[in-house]
């Protein structure tokens, strides 16, 4: 009859692989990075795999690798956006909500309308400072071809 004794870890070589994922994702973004270059470095394969798994695993493009998963912190301006137009249950606070938010939206109409009048007023005097240059330098070209050609009437040697 024979006697075993259970030395190694339970659930095998995948239960390694997730303490290890988990590990990562506790220290975020830069640690998935410094361990495929460490990868990379020490044994190409293994950098090779960990970009892939990075890649298809959509661990680079996650926000933050560990919260996503294990924390869940609602201080990401894209959950709060998410959730402005949503309801809280609170009529007079929703009322106040909408009210606001109707407001905000027509000072940012009426400053955006005067945005744009500033900007047609600087173009129109940018503009008008351009023609009457212009005109300066075309009537003081007119007045110096007056100047140079000589009259008709006059002989040379006469004054």
């Amino acid at each position: 009859m024979y006697t075993t004794t259970d030395t190694a870890r339970p659930g095998g070589i995948r239960n390694a692989f997730r303490r290890g994922e988990d590990w990562l994702d506790q220290r975020g973004k830069w640690a998935w990075i410094a361990a495929m270059v460490l990868g990379f470095v020490f044994f190409w394969p293994v950098g090779l795999a960990l970009l892939a798994y990075m890649i298809w695993g959509k661990q680079m493009f996650a926000r933050s690798c560990g919260q996503r998963r294990h924390h869940n912190h609602d201080h990401s301006w894209g959950r709060h956006a998410m959730r402005a137009g949503q309801h809280t249950g609170n009529h007079a606070f929703d009322d106040y909500k909408a009210q606001a938010l109707r407001r905000l939206e027509e000072e940012q109409e009426a400053f955006e309308a005067f945005l744009q009048r500033l900007r047609t007023s600087k173009d129109k005097s940018e503009f008008d400072s351009f023609m009457d240059e212009r005109a300066r330098a075309t009537s003081a070209q007119d007045a110096a071809a007056t100047e140079a050609k000589p009259e008709t009437g006059a002989r040379s040697g006469e004054y």
